[in-house]
């Protein structure tokens, strides 16, 4: 049994580096938020939703980025970018929004403007409801309970009622203005300093802020921002955290991790339900092998090995053509900063490596160690195998998949070059083959043209390309998908492909 804040705590600094915001920025303003919420003397039931809330404010960091990255080329920079200037005033756009995209994205002030004025409506209305959507969903697969859940909807309403959903006042939930305050000030205590923190703060209030709690904040600023750079905020959190502790029994760690290889894999459309099937494979594998002791272990590690992916842009995964050199040393980063994510965590700690090692190649090859074969656990070598395999059997933009057969012959070829497990390979291989039951259920009552829409809806797909793709007309796409959204309770591309992979329908052989 691991507590639930210790594993979420840790897991943070995945929405931290999707952000693009300092490290432990989530966790500092956790801190802070539950600290306000202690001064201003709420109950412990209290303290401790604001608590997860104000963790996970960027929960849905990832419902969004493959539109962003369209548009303005780095989905990671720009989503720092606007939430410095996201204060809801006009005149911020042209202080912070403007000059920040234009310098973050290498264009003129006059380009930023022109792409701003064609495309932000569109974003704003469709991006907050995605990351509100994704997150809400998320929290709920996390095992969060409702007032997390309705605090995470509501991380960009506005004490005025400008922001979404449209909820004013006190109507927000108090956790989710507590979170906005904490969010605010340690921001700007991060980006600049705590006195322009309280600046930022006291001008935000009665507009984007609660005001009373933004004064409360300005008034106690020394004892609530005072030591924030002098502290271990991870242990800060966990000690401040009120009795009784949320706790993960064992069996739990596996949806936990499920959800955010969900979350990692939103980044790209063609990434989509791609580490819940790395996971389910490695761990068939494993069963194969006869690594009993080991299933559960290998399975969490491969929902969880593409964490990193969360900090490159998803302009480099949707890129059709070949990477530059830059590009493919940024994208080989990413199973490096799976393992430091995991090696801060002490319930996932002898995770790391073996989700670190999902590239590394028997003959040395690999990255990002350049590992060999002697270095290579039996866990390690079957999660490179599986990661491989689904990858081959996997569209992606500069290709498309392979046939299930086919991908086992290359699977094959690589074990014979030397560059993969020969037992790990004709494992994977084998639980490919494994005769499959029934159909299952289709979840929401969805039909099977329902699901087959869903999954063309989470890639990204446009409703003329879908009919194009299932020979239906486009007026047939358009009536299966406002039922499909009706039936699963989403509005957004985003928080359709996560409700897809939480029910696994993004397995076409199922």
């Amino acid at each position: 049994m691991f507590r639930t804040l210790e594993l979420l705590g840790g897991l943070s600094l995945v929405t931290d580096i999707g952000t693009g915001s300092p490290l432990e920025e989530s966790l500092k303003r956790c801190l802070v938020a539950a600290r306000l919420a202690r001064v201003m003397g709420c109950t412990n039931s209290e303290v401790s939703d604001v608590l997860y809330t104000a963790l996970l404010q960027h929960l849905g960091c990832t419902a969004y980025s493959h539109e962003a990255a369209r548009v303005w080329g780095d989905d990671i920079i720009t989503a720092r970018v606007n939430f410095l200037s996201s204060s809801g005033e006009l005149k911020d756009m042209w202080r912070l929004w403007i000059p920040g995209i234009a310098q973050a994205t290498g264009r003129s002030k006059a380009r930023a403007l022109a792409t701003t004025v064609v495309t932000a409506r569109r974003m704003d209305a469709e991006g907050t409801a995605a990351t509100c959507e994704v997150a809400r969903a998320a929290s709920q697969g996390l095992g969060l309970p409702e007032p997390v859940q309705d605090g995470l909807l509501h991380i960009f309403a506005t004490w005025n009622g400008k922001g979404y959903p449209s909820t004013a006042g006190e109507g927000i939930p108090l956790a989710a203005r507590l979170m906005q305050v904490a969010l605010t000030a340690v921001m700007f205590a991060s980006h600049a300093n705590s006195d322009v923190a309280v600046a930022e703060v006291r001008r935000r209030a009665g507009t984007q802020l609660d005001p009373n709690l933004a004064d409360l904040l300005v008034e106690r600023s020394d004892e609530l921002l005072g030591d924030l750079d002098e502290i271990d905020p991870y242990q800060a959190v966990l000690d401040i955290e009120p009795e009784p502790v949320r706790r993960v029994e064992t069996d739990q760690l596996i949806q936990v991790a499920r959800t955010f290889g969900n979350l990692v894999d939103l980044k790209s459309p063609w990434l989509h339900g791609h580490s819940a099937g790395v996971g389910d494979l490695a761990a068939a594998a494993a069963g194969v092998l006869g690594m009993r002791e080991d299933v559960n272990t290998v399975r969490i590690a491969g929902y969880l090995h593409d964490l990193g992916r969360v900090g490159v842009s998803s302009a480099i995964w949707d890129k059709a053509g070949p990477l530059s050199g830059i590009e493919r040393d940024q994208a080989r980063l990413h199973a490096y900063h799976s393992e430091r994510i995991l090696a801060r965590i002490p319930a996932l700690a002898g995770l790391a490596k073996l989700a670190g090692q999902h590239h590394e190649r028997c003959d040395g090859s690999g990255y990002h160690r350049g590992a060999t074969a002697a270095e290579l656990s039996m866990s390690s070598r079957v999660l490179a195998c599986a990661d491989a395999y689904q990858r081959m059997i996997e569209d992606r933009p500069y290709r498309r998949a392979l046939a299930p057969a086919r991908a086992a012959d290359r699977l094959e070829a690589e074990a014979s070059a030397g560059r993969l497990d020969a037992d790990a390979a004709a494992a994977v291989i084998e639980a490919v083959g494994l005769p499959r039951g029934t159909r299952r259920p289709r979840p929401a009552d969805l039909t099977e043209r329902q699901v087959e829409v869903l999954r063309l809806v989470s890639r990204g797909l446009s409703n003329s390309e879908i009919a194009e793709r299932l020979v239906l007309s486009r007026r047939t796409v358009e009536h299966h998908v406002q039922d499909i959204y009706l039936k699963i309770g989403v509005s957004t591309r985003a928080g359709a492909a996560m409700f897809a992979m939480q029910h696994g329908l993004l397995d076409q052989s199922g």
